[in-house]
């Protein structure tokens, strides 16, 4: 059983007055918690642990003594609760979280998150979080006075709700509350928020999910875009490349086509780390992936880039972001001339090769499972069992059936 007293510190401050502590006695160990006060021995009750008359602002003092002292006594009521057994460096976590707003702001916490994100590299998190956070701090009136033990399911309701009221659908609001969601863990994991107060336990983010039907070609449409005749339209030459080979390549998006490196491109494989999952994949190099690594091979710029999209080795993540983003306009203004030029009746974007291979493979037979696993998916543990017992050559073998 744990014992709560405040007391004063034994030595003295230049000042002469003695710093008020919050003392927690536990298996006869004590730890000392500074708190905002100081006081002479005049001042000082030591039996009741208050200050007495003596002291202008007693009655005010004492209100707050007995308020960190109520703190206390509810974080060690919640350890009993919730463990066996704790000791005072669990109690001290735990108060500490409770006790100091500063360490426990929400939006202190993200933006740091946010500058590790920047210093990574992963500009695009750091883009959606900088913009979450900024939606938060709008909703909260403007005000960046917010601690993570507030934000409960009640909250997050009302936060759905504000997006709502503003033309929000459900796929962008899932993608804010997955973004909150994540730092909220991030802030459980350091220690900065308890996990009683999750609030995600309550209010789901699946039930948010996008309404867009996911486009995909045929494999007769994807024929009519590999035979593009690049002679009438040069201008097309590297969009229907890179949509074709991310076609061949189990549908790599466009990030991982940008930052493909010659020296992952080994004999007849590609080896890669997809940028998104963090995934490993070993692709076979099929006849058309060939032919258009053989153009920019013959036609490469002086960078370890395989395609010509990223023009230097020498790009800070910011640049390379940017990079980004312009080179996929352009691929996604091109994609719907092609689709025009081929008298496809779809609206087709760089996402949708990935689509296309999972449905053309569909078209030719190939079981969900394999499917899955060649495009690095993950499913339910009797699938995942299953795709365990699959190796690469099974997938080769799936692949190579695109190309009869």
């Amino acid at each position: 059983m744990a014992t709560i007293k405040t007391v004063l510190r034994k030595t003295p401050l230049s000042s002469g007055k003695f710093p008020v502590l919050l003392r927690i006695t536990k298996d006869r160990k004590s730890k000392f918690f500074g708190i905002p006060f100081d006081s002479t021995l005049k001042e000082w009750n030591k039996k009741s642990g208050r200050f007495n008359k003596n002291n202008p602002n007693f009655t005010k003092a004492n209100l707050l003594i007995g308020k960190i002292e109520n703190r206390a006594l509810e974080v060690i009521t919640d350890l009993e609760l919730h463990q066996d057994f704790f000791t005072l460096p669990d109690f001290e976590n735990n108060f500490r979280i409770n006790s100091n707003p500063v360490i426990h702001n929400v939006f202190n916490f993200w933006q740091e998150i946010i500058n590790e994100m920047i210093s990574a590299g992963r500009i695009g998190n750091a883009n959606v979080n900088q913009q979450t956070r900024k939606s938060l701090i709008k909703f909260n009136n403007n005000s960046t006075d917010l601690n993570f033990k507030q934000i409960t399911p009640e909250l997050l309701y009302k936060y759905e709700a504000f997006f709502r009221s503003r033309g929000g659908t459900d796929g962008g609001i899932g993608v804010k509350m997955r973004a909150l969601r994540s730092i909220i863990n991030l802030a459980i994991n350091r220690g900065y928020a308890l996990e009683k107060n999750y609030p995600f336990k309550n209010y789901k983010v699946s039930k948010l999910k996008g309404k867009g039907i996911k486009k995909a070609l045929n494999i007769e449409e994807i024929r009519e875009i590999e035979s593009l005749d690049l002679i009438k339209y040069p201008n097309l030459r590297d969009s229907k490349n890179f949509f074709i080979f991310s076609f061949y390549t189990r549908g790599m998006n466009f990030a991982d086509v940008m930052k493909l490196k010659w020296s992952e491109v080994t004999q007849d494989r590609i080896h890669y780390t997809r940028s998104k999952t963090k995934g490993n994949f070993i692709i076979k190099i099929m006849p058309p992936v060939q032919e258009i690594l053989d153009y920019y091979e013959e036609n490469q710029l002086q960078t370890s880039y395989v395609f010509p999209i990223l023009l230097s080795d020498r790009l800070t993540p910011t640049q390379i972001n940017y990079r980004k983003h312009k080179c996929l306009k352009k691929f996604n203004k091109d994609l719907k001339e092609i689709a025009q030029v081929c008298k496809i009746n779809k609206p087709i974007s760089s996402y949708v090769a990935r689509h296309s291979f999972a449905n053309c493979l569909k078209q030719k037979g190939v079981s969900t499972d394999v499917i899955s696993e060649s495009m690095g998916h993950q499913d339910i543990a009797t699938t995942k069992a299953y795709l365990k017992e699959l190796d690469s050559g099974v997938l080769d073998e799936a692949n190579e059936l695109l190309l009869t």
